[in-house]
C-alpha cells in the first residue's frame, strides 16, 4: 500500500481569509504550496474549482522549483473543458481563474505544453474553433471523440511518449466523467457521454514509473451529490491512484 511505502499526511485546508477576493486567494494558495515544494513533498489536493490548479502549479513547477529541478512541468489534464480561455479579460471578475489557468501556466513558464495532453474534452456548447487556443499554446488534445476513434492503448502510448522524462503534474476535473458516474460536479456535461471510472483509472495507472510531482481532483460539489455520496467516493478513488503513483515512484 502507498501508506506503507511513504509518509502520507493530511495538511488541512489552505486558509483563505479574503475568500471573496479571487486574486488574493490564488496567491494564498501559491504561498502555501511553495512551502510544501520547499520541503520536497509532492502534494495531492482536492478542490474547489479548477482555479486551484493554476495556483498550485505556479508554486511548484518551473524556475526555482525543487520538485521539478527548475524545469517546466508536463501536464496531464483530465477535463470536459480546455480551461484555456484566455481571450477573456476576466471570468466573473477573476483574472486568474478556472477558465484560463491552462493558458497562463504556459505563458508564465510553469507548464511545457509541448509535453502535455488535455484529455476528455467534450460537450455541445462549442464554437467551430473551440480547441484552437489549446493547439496555439502547444497542447495535444484527445477529445472524447478522438479517444473513441483511436482507443485506450493508442491514447496511453501518445501520452507516455509526449510526457517522457518530464516532471508530471496530473489534474483531474471530475466533469470528465459521465454524469451518471459523477453527478456532483460544478459544470456537468450531460449532452455527450463522458468517461467511466475504469477508463480513467486505466490511463492513470499507465503513468506508473513517471516522475509525478503532484496532482489534484477538482470541481467536487457535495451539495449536488447523491445521498450515497458516489461522486465523493469517486474523487477519493482517483486521489488514491495519484498517491499510489507518487509512492511507487519514490519507493523504486
Amino acid at each position: 500500500m502507498a501508506w506503507d511505502a511513504v509518509r502520507v499526511k493530511d495538511l488541512g485546508d489552505v486558509p483563505l481569509p479574503e475568500a471573496s477576493d479571487n486574486e488574493k486567494s490564488v496567491e494564498r494558495i501559491s504561498d502555501f504550496y511553495r512551502k510544501i515544494a520547499a520541503a520536497g513533498t509532492r502534494p495531492v489536493s482536492i478542490g474547489g474549482d479548477h482555479g486551484i490548479t493554476g495556483a498550485i502549479v505556479q508554486a511548484i513547477a518551473g524556475e526555482g522549483s525543487p520538485l521539478t529541478g527548475g524545469k517546466k512541468a508536463a501536464l496531464l489534464h483530465f477535463d470536459a473543458h480546455t480551461d484555456a480561455y484566455d481571450g477573456l479579460v476576466h471570468w466573473l471578475g477573476s483574472k486568474k481563474s478556472a477558465a484560463n489557468w491552462a493558458a497562463y501556466l504556459v505563458k508564465q513558464g510553469n507548464v511545457d505544453a509541448s509535453r502535455s495532453v488535455q484529455f476528455g474534452m467534450r460537450g455541445n456548447p462549442r464554437g467551430p474553433n473551440w480547441l484552437q487556443r489549446s493547439y496555439e499554446l502547444g497542447y495535444d488534445v484527445v477529445t472524447m471523440k478522438r479517444y473513441r476513434e483511436i482507443g485506450a492503448a493508442e491514447t496511453i502510448k501518445l501520452i507516455q511518449e509526449r510526457v517522457g522524462d518530464a516532471p508530471l503534474y496530473i489534474t483531474f476535473d471530475l466533469d470528465c466523467l459521465d454524469p451518471s458516474v459523477a453527478p456532483g460536479v460544478s459544470n456537468p456535461e450531460a449532452g455527450v457521454c463522458g468517461f467511466n471510472i475504469d477508463q480513467v483509472v486505466e490511463v492513470l495507472r499507465a503513468m506508473r514509473g513517471f516522475n509525478v510531482i503532484g496532482g489534484d481532483v477538482v470541481c467536487l460539489m457535495p451539495t449536488r451529490d447523491l445521498p450515497s455520496q458516489v461522486t465523493a467516493m469517486v474523487a477519493a478513488a482517483v486521489m488514491h491512484e495519484m498517491v499510489a503513483l507518487i509512492a511507487d515512484r519514490i519507493r523504486s
